[in-house]
């Protein structure tokens, strides 16, 4: 699929751009260019290949390398907020700024 300066003109006045000469011939050769880069991409016989769910499936063996979610610190609440100015219940009292 090759573009024109038409179809420059057409995109730019459908997006509301006001290019001129230089701008428009620049926007044509990087519009064609990533068309070609698509094409290249069309041609690739992909059949027979699953398509993966995440990339690093395609690695192998390699496994996610995630700690196990446990705790590994104790509840220091109230040590903490011992030298908060105000609290209640177990919650942080702040002075209200939205009225």
């Amino acid at each position: 699929m090759s573009l024109t300066s038409n179809d420059i003109a057409r995109i730019a006045k459908l997006a509301r751009l006001s290019l001129d000469a230089p701008q428009s011939e620049r926007l044509l050769g990087q519009m064609n260019s990533f068309f070609d880069i698509v094409e290249q991409m069309r041609a690739v016989d992909t059949s027979g290949i699953t398509p993966l769910a995440h990339p690093v499936e395609a690695i192998g063996d390699i496994a996610l390398r995630l700690r196990e979610d446990i705790v590994s610190e104790s509840n220091q609440r109230e040590a903490n907020q011992r030298s908060a100015p105000a609290v209640e219940r177990g919650l942080f009292l702040v002075p209200k700024v939205i009225e």
